[in-house]
């Protein structure tokens, strides 16, 4: 056993006065030492019921023979640090994350791992850890929010963004506002639509590395409990058979984990975590095979933002196993794959029903012929641009007008809502990339301000940063390079004519080569907004979003 190094032998006599100390008997110092990384905190909404799940881990690792050993990981609520410095928090959590439970990990000799997330870095930062650490993982989840209900209708997060710009348009009273406060959000869970931790959630079972219902069980329900417990004694069988991340985590596990992202309409920011998972098993991602994949994959669901469903329908409707059984009768998937369950990915989900065709429609009836997700390239975005398709409504799909020009997000959503945006513009938001921001925030201020001030079939955003998964429309964000690098989103001028063309996967400004080139011999970098702590160090290190956004030593 790997924990062996820190329990057999004359040497590590000092070590076991320490397990002494912790209260370990001899007979507990003989088994296997399994470590469960925990994300529990009484800030984040999506991890206020995650003590109860480490506790059901604890109770399957030990009916399964093993030890359970609980250490913490950190976790930002996006939707608190949403629309103010907090945010450049945000992203950068996702490294801390993966280096704090690397450290951990490696320090203590775990044998294996038991990984318990919930909200939008926390999954990816954990599924990094995983794959850098590489001993056997499995995952489990706290689970999504219950649906909140508003006037006789299904409602959640991206609801309450939107209904403020409701209010400022004069559309809805405070007092129907302060409605939509209280009843949005009404059980802990990650929040109740096709956000970005439920995306990674559900990408974790597609991946291989969470069982079955790890993305879609909502947090409240008692399954959610007997789930965790089976994790808990399924990781003593991973160990048994040594089973480990770079096993599961493969090329072909990320080409199902993005087909099935194509399909789920998932969030716009799993073209940043994907990339960094595959990096740390060492595999290198090109965002132009997202493309590839999303012209052969039929988009199946329209979950919140994109639609009326919410999780709990999807996991009435069969999870995430019946979606990728339903793409499986059109061959898409790479089913030979191993996963946590011990089985390939094909023996899981053999036979798995759609119970409802309105929430995952057959692969015969899908909601379009392409996937949720494209990646837009031209002349502002020569590396790559991401929207989700899958949200935007028709007549948005193809679209050109001014640009107006913000370098920073405050700045953009104070114009949306005092009115100075109309139909046909084109919100500019740059200076907010992993640079530039810095940590790149998400806007779900300015995407919902849009939306509740009805021009969300007007009006289009593009940016260098990011998206809540709660954003809808036609909002185009890691444009890369971006303008803290001199990208040509940095050169922009207000009033220049976008060309935004989704079927065709382009993104353009009317001006010409000669007149861009001019431009950037003019223009001079900013000055960095951050020049201590850890975020100016997280500046020096990061890449561009179309690389994922991960760190590199210079």
């Amino acid at each position: 056993m790997k924990s062996d190094a820190v329990k057999k032998g004359l040497q590590q006599a000092p070590h076991r006065s320490l397990f002494h100390a912790l209260g370990f008997t001899r007979e507990e110092m003989d088994k296997p030492l399994i470590g469960i990384v925990s994300s529990y905190n009484e800030i984040v909404p999506g991890h206020m019921n995650i003590d109860k799940i480490v506790e059901a881990v604890k109770k399957g690792v030990l009916l399964a023979g093993g030890v359970p050993v609980v250490f913490p990981a950190i976790a930002v609520c996006d939707g608190i640090a949403m629309g103010h410095t907090g945010m450049k928090y945000s992203l950068v959590t996702r490294d801390l994350i993966a280096d704090s439970t690397e450290c951990m990990a490696r320090a203590h000799q775990f044998d294996a791992l038991v990984m318990i997330p919930n909200c939008d870095k926390n999954v990816p930062g954990l599924l990094m850890a995983a794959a850098r650490v590489n001993v056997p993982t499995i995952f489990v989840s706290g689970g999504p929010m219950l649906a909140g209900h508003v006037n006789g209708r299904k409602r959640s997060l991206s609801s309450m963004f939107e209904a403020v710009g409701e209010f400022n348009a004069g559309k809805i009273s405070e007092e129907q506002l302060m409605e939509f406060e209280d009843k949005v959000c009404p059980t802990c869970g990650s929040c109740s639509g096709m956000y970005t931790a439920n995306s990674m959630n559900c990408l974790t079972e597609a991946i291989g590395m969470g069982l079955s219902g790890n993305g879609t069980i909502p947090a409240v329900y008692s399954d959610r409990l007997i789930l965790a417990k089976h994790a808990g004694m399924q990781i003593m069988e991973l160990l048994k058979k040594n089973i480990r991340p770079r096993d599961i985590m493969t090329a072909d596990a990320f080409y199902n984990a993005l087909t099935v992202d194509m399909a789920l309409g998932c969030s716009t920011n799993t073209m940043l975590h994907i990339p960094a998972i595959a990096h740390e098993a060492g595999i290198e991602l090109n965002l132009d095979y997202a493309n590839e994949i999303s012209a052969r994959t039929p988009n199946l669901c329209h979950l919140a933002p994109a639609g009326a469903h919410y999780m709990e329908e999807l996991n009435e409707a069969g999870g995430i196993y019946a979606v990728m059984n339903e793409l499986n009768k059109k061959g898409l998937l790479k089913t030979d794959v191993m996963t946590c369950t011990g089985k390939t990915l094909g023996e899981n989900i053999e036979g798995r029903v759609n119970r409802n065709p309105e929430v995952i429609r057959p692969i015969e009836n899908p909601y379009s012929e392409t996937g949720g997700i494209a990646v837009l390239k031209g002349n502002i975005a020569p590396d790559s641009g991401v929207v989700k398709r899958s949200a935007v409504v028709p007549e948005m799909m193809v679209h050109e007008g001014p640009a107006r020009v913000f370098d920073c997000e405050e700045d953009a959503i104070a114009a949306i809502l005092g009115g100075k945006i109309v139909p046909g513009d084109v919100v500019v938001i740059r200076y907010e990339g992993p640079k530039g921001g810095p940590g790149m925030r998400e806007m779900l201020n300015p995407t919902s301000a849009i939306a509740g001030m009805g021009l969300g079939s007007s009006v289009a955003l593009i940016t260098d940063g990011r998206f809540s998964g709660a954003s809808r429309g036609a909002s185009i964000g890691h444009v890369s390079p971006e303008a803290a690098v001199g990208g040509p989103i940095a050169l922009i001028e207000e009033g220049d004519i976008i060309e935004i063309n989704i079927p065709a996967n382009t993104l353009n400004v009317r001006v010409s080569d000669e007149e861009l080139a001019r431009r950037k011999a003019a223009w001079t970098p900013r000055e960095p907004k951050v020049k201590d702590g850890y975020l100016a160090r997280y500046a020096s290190m990061v890449t561009s979003a179309n690389r994922g956004a991960i760190l590199e030593i210079k």
